[in-house]
């Protein structure tokens, strides 16, 4: 990957890298990039890899955000947003599906007269499940339960690994440092924040 470079510089890359992705992962399941054939936003990166924890392995299979919306909105009419926060809760706030799957996975529940979408204040739509919709839930009953034991696991196993709350803030007020400094950018000085930046992950790394 990084060639025949110098050993030193091969580190420093490494650091800059894992900077990189400290930063731009503060929290699992904040606007990230999607891991599973439903869509979504995570820390894992296909499993705790990302954070140095257990590979825990895919959280939602093909077709299981259907059967995971559907269960939920059985449980009470619930917006599309209310949806979102609600798995991202029962995954301990490590993984939340993203927009661009639950809205169309939604339609399509819509479409197959699963769910409808009952009257609501706003632009909101609420959607409520129809009796073919609780037909289907109890048709697939095993499966829910699968995939609700899967969340549960996924969850426990992310507690153990999970960023404390005063780290995660402590990033973004590096982060916030960075943003808010004044005046240009000075070769010396890039250098210096630099070198500050990564011997704090390299004292980080070596605990």
């Amino acid at each position: 990957m990084y060639g025949s470079c110098h050993p030193g510089e091969r580190r420093g890359r490494m650091m800059r890298a894992a900077m990189r992705e400290m930063m731009g992962h503060e929290f699992a399941g904040r606007g990230r990039r999607g891991f599973d054939d439903d869509g979504g936003r995570g820390g894992f990166g296909g499993g705790f890899g990302r954070f140095g924890g257990p590979r825990a392995g895919r959280p939602l299979g093909h077709g299981d955000l259907r059967l995971l919306l559907l269960a939920l909105i059985a449980e009470k009419p619930r917006h599309g947003y209310d949806l979102i926060r609600a798995i991202e809760e029962r995954f301990a706030g490590a993984y939340a599906p993203s927009p661009g799957a639950v809205y169309p996975t939604l339609t399509m529940l819509e479409e197959q007269d699963y769910i409808r979408a009952e009257a609501s204040d706003g632009s909101k739509k609420l959607f409520a499940v129809t009796p073919e919709g609780l037909a289907f839930l109890k048709e697939n009953e095993a499966a829910v339960q699968g995939i609700l034991s899967r969340i549960d696991l996924t969850a426990a196993a992310y507690a153990g690994h999970a960023t404390p709350d005063s780290v995660r803030e402590a990033v973004k007020t590096l982060k916030q440092a960075l943003h808010m400094r004044r005046g240009p950018w000075s070769d010396e000085e890039t250098a210096r924040v630099q070198a500050l930046i990564e011997k704090a992950a390299r004292d980080i790394v070596g605990g």
